[in-house]
């Protein structure tokens, strides 16, 4: 079963998306709050994708994706920003790493899975 890890530092974004992949999508789920739960989480579990928040205190997503790029157990784990701005220059900015895409928040809880499936070929 494929693992999904989630990097939001917002609970109920974490609950209804563990909810979103293990139940209607058949994926597995690890969940952190933060960059450090995310690279810890990241380096044991060894995620098949990371769905990553923009906007979280202390270090934002941007950062943490670069963190992410830099561990050899994440450097070729395929990774998507989740964010509430979808603002075209702020998308634009994040479609210009090398992430595999952008989801907006909120999401639709029932498509999440695909969404997931479709950007990055990763199948539960």
């Amino acid at each position: 079963m494929a693992v999904v890890l989630i990097i939001d530092d917002e609970e109920d974004i974490r609950t209804i998306a563990t909810l979103a992949l293990e139940d209607v999508g058949g994926f597995e789920v690890v969940t952190a709050a933060n960059c450090a739960e995310g690279l810890q989480a990241a380096a044991k579990h060894r995620p098949d994708v990371i769905l990553l928040d923009v906007m979280m205190p202390d270090v934002n997503g941007l950062v943490t994706f670069d963190r992410l790029q830099n561990l050899p157990e994440t450097r070729e784990t395929p990774i998507i920003f989740m964010t509430a701005r979808v603002q075209r220059d702020e998308v634009a900015e994040l479609q210009a790493t090398d992430a595999k895409g952008v989801i907006a928040k909120p999401f639709d809880p029932m498509t999440l899975a695909d969404e997931v499936t479709e950007l990055t070929g990763v199948r539960p």
